[in-house]
């Protein structure tokens, strides 16, 4: 019998396994205007998506279940140019729909800082499709009140505030080049709890319990990258205790995740600066999960470096 990825005995995977068949999906691309559409369409069509640029909402649904396509094409992106309201719902009534029929949808929302934005737009000349008799400014909140929908229920959302052009293609081929056998991604987060909570992050671990390496004066000018205070931190009494539960605990949250057409996760983990403790363990727990089947798992440290 074929073991279902991360825990065989959840009969739940069984309809939606962790290790993606290779089946038809699609990927739906939507931005304010002016975050990156035509770039992260042209960096999908260079990993080998088959790339529709700017469909109509309401066409989404009858372009990918077209009874005139004998064969479905496995990686097909769209992305939308969405300019109401109403556009907007006829979007999200039309990814629920094919995922009710059971055609993997995933969603990317490309979002980037107003000044960016502005910037873009005066560099490109071009009329911001909100514009009308107002200001750019007022343009783009305009667009934004109207996007919200579509970003709050995004699979992924990637602000492309500090990205040029090429920036934004790598990160487009990290995140979907050969990412068929890959069902969940998930980003381990070292922070520091002094400079405040991850407002993105899915799950929030604290690692503050560790004795911190911050006393110990041949650390202190070290980082928990080093072999010195990773030994240090997860020998430390109860680290690996706890690393062992965490990894355990996450199996049927990733199990969920994917059920419910989650492709990416944030895992936050804290000590009090987020130098030491939590990137030493960030590390780790991201290797642990990164051996899970159907899980690609990466840390980042969001605070390592700032004093």
């Amino acid at each position: 019998m074929e073991e279902t990825p991360l825990d065989s005995r959840n009969a739940a995977v069984s309809s939606s396994p962790l290790v993606v068949p290779d089946s038809s999906e699609m990927l739906v691309v939507t931005s304010l205007s002016g975050a990156g559409r035509t770039t992260a369409g042209n960096a999908l069509e260079d990993i080998g998506w088959h790339v529709v640029e700017q469909l109509p909402p309401q066409m989404i649904e009858v372009f990918a279940t077209s009874p005139s396509v004998e064969t479905p094409i496995p990686r097909l992106a769209v992305t939308t140019l969405i300019t109401s309201e109403e556009l907007a719902q006829k979007q999200a009534e039309a990814v629920d729909r094919l995922r009710e029929r059971g055609i993997r949808v995933r969603t990317l929302f490309l979002e980037a800082e107003d000044e960016v934005l502005v910037r873009r737009f005066e560099a490109g000349r071009r009329p911001h499709p909100f514009v009308g008799p107002r200001r750019i400014l007022d343009a783009i909140a305009a667009e934004r009140e109207v996007m919200e929908p579509l970003r709050r229920d995004a699979d992924r959302v990637l602000d492309t505030t500090g990205f040029n052009v090429h920036d934004l293609t790598r990160a487009i081929r990290e995140l979907y080049a050969e990412e068929e056998r890959i069902a969940l991604e998930v980003t381990v987060m070292s922070f520091g709890f002094k400079r405040g909570l991850p407002i993105d992050a899915d799950i929030v671990a604290d690692v503050r319990f560790i004795p911190n390496p911050h006393w110990v004066p041949e650390l202190r000018p070290l980082t928990g990258e080093s072999e010195e205070v990773s030994g240090y931190v997860l020998n430390a009494d109860g680290a690996g205790e706890f690393l062992d539960s965490f990894e355990d605990a996450l199996r049927p949250v990733f199990t969920g995740y994917v059920r419910e057409n989650k492709s990416h996760a944030l895992i936050a983990v804290g000590c009090t600066g987020g130098k030491h403790r939590s990137v030493a363990t960030a590390v780790e727990l991201a290797r642990r999960l990164d051996q899970m089947p159907g899980v690609r798992a990466r840390a980042h440290h969001r605070d390592l470096g700032m004093e």
